[in-house]
């Protein structure tokens, strides 16, 4: 069997983060419930959460322009997801 010592990282780096900022803080009740709670955990990691490697921008906005500075008297939006665990912040146009 072939090996991907880097492939093994950035999985592992993966399932530390889904651990800590998930399913360690929410008790599953099942299979089902587990899986919704990955899925909403996947749609945050990707297209929102700032990744430090990236320079604080998410993998799917790699190409899109960066937002403009929040002065004093820009709007944020807040989105809850995992009933509160998880909070997400945009900007309001």
């Amino acid at each position: 069997m072939p090996r991907v010592p880097r492939m093994n990282t950035i999985a592992e780096r993966w399932i530390r983060s889904c651990r800590h900022e998930a399913t360690d803080r929410i008790l599953s009740t099942g299979e089902r419930h587990l899986r919704l709670v990955l899925s909403e955990y996947a749609e945050h990691y990707n297209p929102h959460r700032p990744h430090r490697s990236l320079g604080q921008r998410a993998p799917d906005l790699l190409t899109e322009p960066e937002p403009p500075t929040a002065t004093d008297n820009t709007r944020i939006h807040r989105r809850d997801r995992l009933g509160g665990l998880i909070h997400e912040y945009t900007q309001v146009a």
